[in-house]
């Protein structure tokens, strides 16, 4: 099959001429994103920990944050609810435990990604500093060196004359 579609192609396009040819725009290669420790995005896949956070962690946490505000606007409207309050409180503090272990494993995993960040930056600013510091010395040495050299010149035509 492929080698009818490949002979039909060529067929077609076989009698262009070679200038036509290289005007036509060539495919740009895709660009490869890297993550911040520098592995390739498209090589990771999806991983044990992806599937465990989005089956698992967010439903808990959202389901966490749903239930206590259920349980206070419903607190507010029936006072029934009032008169159970410890068996709601236990439920949400059942609930909120790994909820809040969650949450702090993720602000604690951001707070590493800037941490990275952070120091990427420091690195390449500090890069930066030290290319205009060797730019301008190499400036200032090439113009010293040139006015030795025209100081030089000036001395051997002074003294030919």
């Amino acid at each position: 099959m492929g080698v009818v579609i490949f002979g039909m192609l060529r067929a077609a396009f076989g009698n262009i001429p070679q200038t036509v040819r290289s005007a036509m725009p060539k495919p740009k290669k895709k660009e490869k994103r890297y993550m911040s420790n520098g592995k390739d995005v498209a090589k990771e896949g999806v991983t044990f920990n992806d599937i465990f956070m989005f089956m698992l962690a967010v439903p808990l946490v959202l389901l966490w944050v749903a239930f206590a505000g259920y349980v206070i606007w419903h607190g507010l409207q029936d006072s029934a609810v009032l008169q159970q309050i410890e068996a709601y409180t236990t439920l949400i503090a059942i609930l909120g435990g790994p909820a809040l272990l969650i949450l702090k494993d993720a602000l604690d995993v951001w707070k590493q990604e800037q941490a990275e960040k952070t120091a990427f930056y420091k690195i390449k600013a500090q890069s930066v500093i030290d290319y205009n510091n060797q730019a301008q010395a190499q400036a200032q040495m090439i113009e010293a060196k040139q006015q030795v050299h025209e100081h030089g010149l000036q001395n051997a035509k002074g003294g030919k004359k």
